[in-house]
C-alpha cells in the first residue's frame, strides 16, 4: 500500500514538474523582447497532424519554383539557392516557421508580414560536408495558408572527395 501511494505521488510530482512555466524548460524559446508569444501551436488540437488547419485569417502564396537542383557538386561545398514568392491573397502572409529536413539544410526566411501583392525570399543553404551520392532535402514552411505547410525541395548529386579550400 505504501509503495502504491509513493508511486502515485512520484508520478504526480513528475507530471507537475513537466508542466511548470519556464522553470527547467527550454529557455531558447523564451522571448527576449516585450512581444507576446503566440501559443496557438501549443494549444492547437491539430498539432501533430501532417497539415494542421490554420487559425486566423489565411492567404495564398505563389512560389516561382518549388524545387531546385544544383546538379553535380563536390563533397564539402556549401550551396545556396533563393526561392522567391508572391503573396497572391488578400491578407498578410506570415511565416511562423521554416525547417530543413536535416541539420545540413538551413532556411532563412522573412520574419515580417508580407502584404498582399508583396514579394519575399526564402534562402536555403545546403552543406554537403560528409554527404555523397544523390541528396534530396526538404524545407517545410509553416504559415497562415491552407494547408498551413508548404514544402520546397533542393537536390544535388554530391561527388566524393574534398572540395578545394576556400581562398
Amino acid at each position: 500500500m505504501k509503495k502504491a501511494l509513493f508511486l502515485v505521488l512520484a508520478a504526480g510530482f513528475f507530471f507537475a514538474s513537466c508542466e511548470s512555466g519556464t522553470e527547467g524548460g527550454d529557455t531558447a524559446t523564451t522571448p527576449t523582447d516585450s512581444t507576446a508569444v503566440n501559443t496557438d501551436a501549443v494549444n492547437n488540437p491539430n498539432t501533430g497532424m501532417e497539415n494542421p488547419v490554420p487559425t486566423g485569417p489565411t492567404t495564398t502564396v505563389t512560389f516561382d519554383q518549388m524545387e531546385h537542383n544544383w546538379g553535380k557538386i563536390k563533397e564539402g561545398t556549401v550551396q545556396e539557392h533563393t526561392f522567391t514568392f508572391t503573396n497572391t491573397g488578400t491578407n498578410d502572409f506570415i511565416i511562423s516557421d521554416a525547417k530543413g529536413s536535416c541539420g545540413c539544410t538551413v532556411p532563412y526566411y522573412p520574419t515580417e508580414p508580407i502584404p498582399p501583392g508583396g514579394k519575399g525570399e526564402i534562402k536555403v543553404s545546403f552543406d554537403s560536408k560528409g554527404k555523397t551520392g544523390m541528396q534530396q532535402k526538404q524545407v517545410t514552411i509553416t504559415a497562415n495558408t491552407d494547408p498551413s505547410t508548404t514544402v520546397l525541395n533542393v537536390m544535388s548529386e554530391v561527388e566524393g572527395g574534398e572540395a578545394p579550400a576556400a581562398k
